[in-house]
């Protein structure tokens, strides 16, 4: 016969653990060509055993280049890369115009249109600076609830109000043959190369599409950080494994290099932890912050790790957390 349980006898409630590692920091992977983002980051999730991942930035799966991939408490300054700036290596193709505007779709149109060096170079300051820009029908736009490029898989074409964008800057880098140009763009959050390459050729009275894209920066992630997957997943068939993988990561800091940052004392710390806000005289200044600057976003660190992001709300005169880093 059983004996009765006392009060103190409850079952205890076992709570579910998340799978993975709470590792976290930045991968600045050099996304290989054929490959989505959303895969991509599924398979440097896997490799580092992480209970949380995600990108910042769509790659297409026909271009290469910098797809940083936040880990664990990483993902919490995603949207700071999303803004960032970024830089990309095109091939113009003034071959034809295709359906996709890149070298995956079916030919639309073409001439004998090609331009030499100094017309390409005229033509390419019209696109400096804030313009409109129409997305290419094949794009991940949503209209009418469905994304534009499974309408126009469907044969739909999709009308697509103009967007407003911004390049800083398009140089010719090479002609490689009678038909392709090698150009450099710097530019803002949202531009569709492929769109580019299409009004450059409307403006030279011709046809284009983009034969070869590379991602060579995004904000502070840029080819000298960068890590290919065939070398992660190298790392992680070593003997050191997890340690080796680990020892790749940018810290989280490194997608909020551009905003100002204050040192907090330990009370101060303590009080962002649980969610309160503190007033600016308890934060003494990282590094000298206009009072712009004060306005804003900032990161607060303690003992010279990132513990949130907050903001100062202007109407009580406090620095008030958003994001709170577990590290």
């Amino acid at each position: 016969m059983a004996e009765p349980q006392s009060p103190d006898d409850k079952p205890v409630q076992k709570q579910r653990r998340k799978k993975g590692r709470a590792v976290s920091g930045w991968v600045n992977l050099d996304k290989p060509l054929g490959l989505g983002s959303t895969p991509a980051v599924g398979q440097i999730r896997r490799l580092f055993e992480a209970q949380k991942a995600g990108h910042a930035g769509t790659l297409d799966p026909l271009a290469s280049g910098m797809l940083p991939i936040a880990l664990g408490e990483a993902t919490k300054t995603v949207s700071f890369m999303q803004e960032a700036d970024k830089t990309y290596e095109v091939v113009v193709d003034f071959s034809a115009a295709t359906e996709t505007d890149d070298a995956e779709g079916a030919v639309l149109d073409s001439n004998d249109m090609r331009p030499d060096e100094a017309e390409l170079e005229a033509a390419l300051g019209q696109f400096i600076g804030s313009i409109e820009q129409v997305p290419p029908q094949f794009s991940a736009i949503r209209k009418q609830g469905q994304r534009a490029y499974d309408l126009a898989r469907a044969g739909q074409k999709v009308d697509l109000a103009p967007r407003l964008v911004r390049i800083d800057a398009i140089s010719l880098l090479e002609r490689l043959d009678k038909d392709r140009f090698c150009l450099k763009v710097d530019c803002g959050k949202g531009v569709y190369i492929r769109a580019l390459a299409r009004d450059l050729a409307q403006v030279l009275g011709g046809f284009a599409h983009v034969g070869a894209l590379r991602r060579t920066r995004v904000g502070r992630f840029d080819e000298k950080t960068a890590l290919g997957l065939e070398k992660l997943t190298a790392l992680g068939h070593s003997a050191l494994n997890l340690a080796a993988l680990d020892a790749c990561l940018l810290p989280l800091e490194t997608a909020l290099d551009d905003i100002p940052a204050l040192a907090l004392s330990d009370d101060a710390a303590s009080r962002i932890k649980q969610g309160q806000a503190i007033s600016p005289p308890e934060a003494p200044v990282y590094h000298l912050m206009s009072d712009a600057a004060m306005r804003g976003t900032m990161l607060l660190t303690h003992d010279g790790k990132a513990l949130a992001i907050a903001q100062m709300e202007q109407a009580k005169g406090l620095i008030k957390p958003r994001r709170v880093f577990n590290l």
